[in-house]
C-alpha cells in the first residue's frame, strides 16, 4: 500500500474519521491509502480524493498538498511555518476568481529566441491582461483579507483571495454583483478551498 497525502492539519481530529491521519512533527498529514499497483491518475481515485478534501475542509482549514505526493516511509519534517500558518488562518479559506483576458496573445515559443532573457520578456508581455476597472472593483467588492493576482496563462488571470469562512456567502453575492456591473467580462468564482496560495510552504 502507498499513502497519498491530501493535506497538513493542526490536529488529528481535524482529519479522522474522514480519512487516516499520520503524525508529522507536531502536525498531521491526511492520507488516502492506495494499492501499490493502482495508478494515481485513476478517475475513481481522483473523485475519491476530491470528496475527502471537501469533507476535510468542512471540519477545519488545512494546507493542501500537491496531488501525487506519496509516503513510502516516515514523513519528512514539516516546515516550521506550517503551524503558524494554520493557527493564523484557522477560520479562513481561499477563493479564486478566474478572469478571461481582454486580449489573449499567443504564447511565445522558446525556440524563437536566442536568449533566455528575451524569452522571459516575451512571456511576460504575453501574460493575460484584465480591465483595470474590473480588477479594482473585484478587490473592493470581494474585500479579501489578502489577495494576489496570478497570471495562469496567456488567456486568463486569477485573483486568489483569503476569506473568512463566515464571509463565503457574501463573496458569492459580490461575484453576482460583479456580473451585473461588468456583463462583458467573463469570470468564474470558485471555492472555498484549503490553503495553497497563502500557505507559503509548498511540499514537493
Amino acid at each position: 500500500m502507498k499513502s497519498v497525502v491530501v493535506g497538513v492539519h493542526l490536529r488529528a481530529e481535524d482529519v479522522e474519521p474522514v480519512t487516516k491521519a499520520i503524525p508529522v512533527g507536531d502536525l498531521w498529514f491526511s492520507v488516502v491509502e492506495v494499492d501499490d499497483d493502482r495508478p494515481l491518475a485513476d478517475r475513481d481515485l481522483l473523485l475519491q480524493v476530491a470528496k475527502i478534501r471537501a469533507g476535510l475542509l468542512e471540519r477545519a482549514t488545512f494546507i493542501a498538498v500537491r496531488y501525487g505526493y506519496t509516503l513510502s516511509g516516515a514523513p519528512a519534517p514539516s516546515p516550521a511555518r506550517w503551524r503558524e500558518i494554520l493557527e493564523t488562518n484557522r477560520n479562513n479559506v481561499e477563493m479564486t476568481l478566474k478572469v478571461a483576458s481582454a486580449s489573449p496573445k499567443p504564447r511565445p515559443r522558446r525556440e524563437d529566441f536566442t536568449s533566455g532573457a528575451a524569452y522571459l520578456r516575451a512571456l511576460h508581455e504575453s501574460a493575460a491582461v484584465v480591465d483595470d476597472a474590473f480588477k479594482q472593483a473585484a478587490e473592493t467588492t470581494i474585500h479579501p483579507i489578502e489577495h494576489r493576482w496570478i497570471p495562469r496563462d496567456n488567456a486568463s488571470l486569477e485573483m486568489a483571495s483569503l476569506i473568512p469562512r463566515s464571509r463565503v456567502g457574501e463573496v458569492r453575492a459580490a461575484a453576482e454583483q460583479l456580473k451585473r456591473d461588468f456583463p462583458r467580462i467573463p469570470f468564474l468564482l470558485s471555492g472555498p478551498w484549503p490553503l495553497e496560495v497563502f500557505a507559503d510552504a509548498d511540499h514537493e
